[in-house]
């Protein structure tokens, strides 16, 4: 089918061109002759058209092999191109195209090798778009996620709650595991983000020497495919990146400000990056700490101190959820699970300390 079209385009290119021979050689082209009736045109005149039909023909099934095979290697360059080049190039192309068109006019009117100057202007200013379109894909992709995030804004709450946020996962919290916990109770909604440069990152780690390293990265690879596989939740693999940031933080906080969405991570320092940049942050850790059962002071727990403190006489004991608790004067309790009393709680960025004595020497007291 294809050729047949390449064939069909020949013909009727090598009729207009046996037209106009016929005209450069006889003073009247297919433009001059339009107006006179089939019959009326010269019997040369129709010579000339078959004759360049014919040439026309022959030139386009000679070459239709080599112009289907660069059709197919096009296709098939473009088809793995991410959505977001394909889409800011398609963008340039057609306003370059339509800038072409606005200035039409103005060499409309030009005879003989001027005819040709459109169809160059045409493909020149379609490339210089295409060009720009896809040097300018991050920004343009920024402007589109800051637009839809302004009208969101300005929507009522029930037509907004149509809008799907994004959630773009780090290498940190795909590694650490408990994401897929998360998702799986339903706390997380809108679409799962894993760009593609987290996961070369997350494949350079299941890649490493290093056994510790290299286990993590499995890890992080066997959650992403049960997120995929078993949880009823929407992944979107973003396969754009930023070449010009060599950082995967900082290639993270683009994306999110691209995308208007937030970053799940339970890094700290991106957590930080984030709240600098004006970027959302969902921290796994915050949330770990949030859910942990509250201890007050005065509050008496059964506990199993385990091991030293870091100052003289205490010992350091933990909850089921991994809270450490120092106790005071618990050094002589080491291996015994005793019933202490909380005296304080510590709160900090890295989870809750709590502090409390043995009840065995509050009684004594």
């Amino acid at each position: 089918m294809v050729r047949r079209i390449i064939q069909l385009i020949g013909i009727v290119a090598g009729g207009i061109i046996g037209s106009e021979w016929h005209g450069s050689m006889h003073g009247a082209g297919i433009w001059s002759e339009q107006s006179l009736g089939l019959m009326q045109r010269s019997g040369t005149y129709y010579l000339y058209v078959a004759a360049g039909a014919v040439f026309g023909m022959i030139i386009a099934t000679a070459f239709a092999g080599t112009i289907i095979r660069a059709l197919k290697q096009g296709t098939e360059r473009a088809a793995g191109l991410p959505v977001l080049d394909l889409t800011a190039g398609a963008g340039g192309l057609i306003a370059g195209l339509l800038l072409a068109a606005l200035l039409y006019p103005a060499w409309a009117g030009l005879e003989g090798v001027g005819r040709l100057v459109p169809a160059v202007v045409a493909l020149g200013l379609g490339y210089v778009g295409l060009s720009i379109g896809l040097s300018k894909k991050e920004e343009l992709a920024a402007a589109l996620g800051a637009l839809l995030e302004r009208r969101r804004a300005e929507l009522p709450k029930d037509e907004a709650g149509g809008f799907e946020e994004h959630k773009i996962l780090d290498t940190s919290v795909i590694i650490d595991g408990r994401i897929a916990d998360i998702c799986k109770t339903g706390f997380i909604e809108g679409t799962l983000v894993i760009p593609e440069f987290v996961l070369e990152e997350l494949q350079h780690i299941a890649d490493s020497s290093d056994l510790l390293k290299r286990n993590r990265g499995r890890r992080g690879l066997d959650i992403l495919n049960k997120i995929q596989k078993e949880l009823d939740v929407k992944v979107l693999i973003y396969e754009g990146d930023f070449e010009e940031i060599g950082e995967v933080d900082s290639k993270l906080v683009k994306l999110a400000k691209a995308l208007g969405g937030k970053v799940v991570t339970n890094d700290f320092n991106l957590n930080k990056v984030c709240e600098l940049q004006g970027v959302s942050v969902l921290n796994i850790n915050d949330l770990a700490n949030a859910v942990k059962p509250v201890v007050l002071p005065g509050e008496e727990i059964i506990v199993q101190v385990i091991k030293d403190g870091k100052e003289h006489g205490q010992g350091v004991a933990y909850l089921d959820d991994g809270t450490m608790i120092v106790v005071e004067g618990g050094r002589d309790y080491i291996g015994t699970t005793m019933e202490v009393l909380v005296t304080s709680v510590l709160q900090t960025s890295a989870g809750r300390m709590i502090f409390a004595k043995p009840k065995l020497l509050e009684k004594a007291l």
